[in-house]
């Protein structure tokens, strides 16, 4: 089953601070008490003596009377909360949101709502409002960050849309996480703009990837869905002043019934005109989002466009392009690819249905989106 990742979760058994706030998971009472301020102690019951000086208490039950503040029983369902996690506590509105799971591969932060595109298959629809909270929560989060985390995703909404915020946020995790690659999932409109792409490149990240997707060749297509005229030119223009700045770039193609007949003319167009970006990825869709109220206009079975995925995938690894395919299990895709596929699905998102139990490439492979379940793509089995 999929993790929840924030809600109601708390029970509070002691006096409680009146505002959020965030800290990072220990399972640790001995915890030296100069690092206990921004520590949330993690034990399944508090013992006779209890450790003071953390800056809250998350527990599975409880004695009476705990000389501490900020004292909570934590719902069943966030006990997988772990040493190394980083985590938002709303005591007034009794909810828990989960910011940052140190033995996740696959952490992101969200950086703002607002988007300049409306994309029909988006998975996070945009909306409106203000992304300081956010940048501002961001720079809590970072310095309680293992800077041993291998990868940090930035997605929105769009980055770009931050401007210099989002330049002082990649300045901080050059600083604080020199070891961790970040990859920003952005429309690449606003990077158009040669000072911004430059600005970004000054940054001098030393494993930063900047993904774009492009939804077609013909750009008609690509704004249709998209749904805003001119942005393929602006994401081209983006893409290349991208690479100007001596940013690597990564180009995406989400495949579904918009999209999938134009598969093999796309990797075409790729060969011919972007063959210098860094990786193509040709991803399968996520039933969430604006995806979901588009059910019937995007939804095609996967087994329905694999010879034009092979086809694909042909044109460009005959360019000698770095390919990649994410978000399709490997019994769905013709064994000439499954050495391309990718186990892309995060974690807290990720599930394997009844014939996966027996599969023997179970390990290898990226199962299916929770969301799944309201269309089930055919030809699943186990390899055996």
């Amino acid at each position: 089953m999929p993790l929840a990742l924030s809600g109601p979760a708390l029970h509070p058994v002691t006096e409680s601070s009146s505002t959020p706030f965030i800290g990072r998971i220990s399972e640790c009472p001995d915890l030296p008490e100069v690092l206990r301020a921004h520590a949330i102690l993690r034990i399944a019951q508090c013992p006779d003596a209890v450790p003071r000086g953390f800056r809250a208490y998350l527990i599975d039950s409880a004695p009476a009377n705990l000389p501490v503040r900020d004292a909570f029983i934590l719902a069943p369902a966030f006990r997988y909360l772990a040493d190394g996690d980083i985590v938002r506590l709303d005591a007034d509105r009794r909810t828990i949101a989960t910011l940052y799971r140190k033995a996740s591969p696959s952490n992101s932060f969200l950086v703002t709502e607002r988007c300049d595109n409306r994309c029909l298959m988006c998975s996070q629809p945009p909306a409106a409002g203000d992304a300081t909270g956010l940048v501002e929560e961001l720079r809590e989060v970072i310095p309680l960050v293992d800077p041993a985390t291998k990868e940090i995703g930035i997605t929105g909404g769009e980055p770009a849309l931050l401007g210099d915020d989002l330049i002082i946020l990649l300045d901080m995790m050059k600083r604080d996480l020199p070891r961790t690659a970040v990859h920003i999932l952005s429309n690449g409109r606003r990077f158009s703009d040669p000072g911004l792409a430059r600005a970004l490149g000054s940054v001098e990240h030393p494993d930063l990837m900047v993904g774009v997707p492009l939804h077609s060749d013909l750009p008609e297509e690509h704004d249709y869905v998209a749904q805003c005229r001119g942005a393929f030119d602006e994401a081209v223009r983006g893409i290349l002043n991208l690479k100007r700045a001596g940013l690597r770039v990564e180009v995406r193609f989400v495949i579904h019934a918009q999209t999938n007949a134009r598969l093999p003319a796309f990797a075409a167009f790729m060969a011919r005109n972007l063959r210098f970006v860094d990786h193509v990825a040709l991803m399968g869709i996520e039933l969430v989002g604006f995806a979901l109220t588009n059910l019937d206009l995007l939804w095609i079975d996967p087994a329905d466009y694999q010879t034009k995925l092979a086809h694909a995938v042909s044109n460009l690894r005959r360019a000698g392009m770095s390919t990649s395919i994410y978000n399709l299990p490997l019994c769905i895709l013709p064994p000439e690819l499954h050495g391309l596929a990718r186990k892309s699905i995060s974690d807290w998102k990720n599930i394997y249905c009844d014939e996966c139990g027996p599969c023997l490439r179970r390990n290898a492979c990226c199962g299916f989106f929770a969301s799944e379940s309201i269309r089930r793509p055919r030809g699943i089995r186990a390899f055996t």
